[in-house]
């Protein structure tokens, strides 16, 4: 199992996720993310924002997921 905080994948916050694979990793991120746009967080709200522009180029977005995926695949385990 491995760990990574809200801020280290573009968030906004301290929380953190563990889970044994990048693609669960992002799931449990994603869920966090839906979670902090229901209740308006105003700076998870901002972050958002600049993932959604982010988002418009597909190849950059492309290049920051597997750079993070890089990043979770280096950590030591839990």
């Amino acid at each position: 199992m491995k760990t990574m905080k809200c801020i280290d994948l573009g968030g906004a916050c301290q929380e953190s996720f563990s889970a044994n694979t990048f693609e669960e990793l992002s799931q449990l991120s994603k869920a966090h993310g839906e979670e902090m746009f229901k209740i308006s967080d105003p700076a998870h709200m901002k972050a958002m924002e600049k993932i959604f522009r982010d988002m418009q180029n597909p190849n950059a977005m492309k290049a920051w997921i597997l750079a993070k995926k890089e990043e979770f695949e280096n950590l030591p385990e839990d």
